[in-house]
């Protein structure tokens, strides 16, 4: 819930955001999030139909009537496409102070399971689906120095575990390309964050749920589950307070623990891995 203290503040007022998938979910929460702080949103996704019901959500929360909702239906991934309706949105409404990068999606399997082709779709949509607006809007963040540009990666990419082989790389992809950005970029006071969420709970998650290998749902049954919005609100203040590294809930902790104590994180991976195993039959011999 959006605390009290910045809605009286109104902190995006006279501001723009332009976030990528943010039809549902945590792109959605966080759309909504802007827009009862005073901010102007414009949302990108896929699907016109849930985009446009999202328009019209946002709509409802407006917190004056000055404020501008608007939506691109568009594939992320696609620059040819989606360079020139961001063009368009500009040229109508200016260049946004902020770009949020909320694209992805997970397909769990067994490694053996996976063919190229699914590690290629991984890498399209986790990666490409947020450095493709990021290259678009960063001439125009760099021309006028100032800008800021926030990505989602996850617990995942510093946390491998069964199941996540072709999800995993495109999530420490995103942390790299964000990692370098910060240092380019600094020149142009553009500021960078990246954000880290738990398992959160969305469509896509409900889907990823049921392609989870058994063993990774059996490790998976201790973890908790957050909402969208329990992931929004700290975005959003750490996208106020300019943090580079954002860690919902247990994130940080977990961050903090692969950092210090790496062997002992693998050590607890292998063994929860054995005993997911044992209660599946399967060999533990090893």
């Amino acid at each position: 819930m959006t605390s009290k203290k910045l809605l009286k503040k109104q902190p995006f007022k006279e501001k723009s955001a332009i976030i990528c998938g943010a039809s549902e979910g945590i792109g959605l929460a966080t759309a909504k999030e802007i827009v009862k702080l005073g901010g102007d949103v414009c949302i990108i996704a896929r699907r016109e139909e849930k985009l446009e019901e999202a328009k019209l959500l946002l709509t409802s929360l407006k917190m004056d009537d000055s404020q501008h909702i608007e939506s691109i239906s568009c594939d992320t991934t696609d620059m040819d496409k989606l360079e020139p309706l961001i063009k368009n949105y500009i040229e109508e409404h200016g260049v946004p102070e902020y770009l949020i990068n909320v694209v992805g999606m997970a397909l769990p399997n067994y490694v053996e399971n996976y063919a190229l082709e699914d590690f290629k779709n991984h890498m399209d949509v986790n990666y490409y689906g947020q450095l493709v607006p990021t290259l678009i809007l960063l001439p125009y963040f760099m021309e006028r120095c100032n800008g800021h540009i926030a990505f989602v990666a996850s617990v995942a990419a510093y946390i491998g575990l069964i199941g996540y082989t072709a999800y995993t790389p495109t999530k420490a992809a995103i942390v790299g390309l964000a990692e370098t950005l910060k240092n380019e970029l600094s020149p142009y006071k553009i500021d960078i964050s990246v954000i880290f969420p738990p398992d959160t709970e969305t469509s896509t998650f409900e889907r990823e749920n049921k392609l989870k290998p058994d063993e990774c749902k059996i490790i998976s049954e201790r973890g908790g589950l957050m909402q969208p919005e329990e992931i929004a609100e700290p975005f959003i203040e750490g996208i106020l307070d300019k943090d580079f590294y954002i860690k919902p809930g247990e994130a940080g902790w977990m961050f903090w623990v692969k950092r210090h104590f790496p062997k002992l994180v693998f050590w607890i991976l292998d063994r929860d891995l054995k005993k997911a195993r044992k209660k599946l039959g399967k060999d533990t011999n090893y």
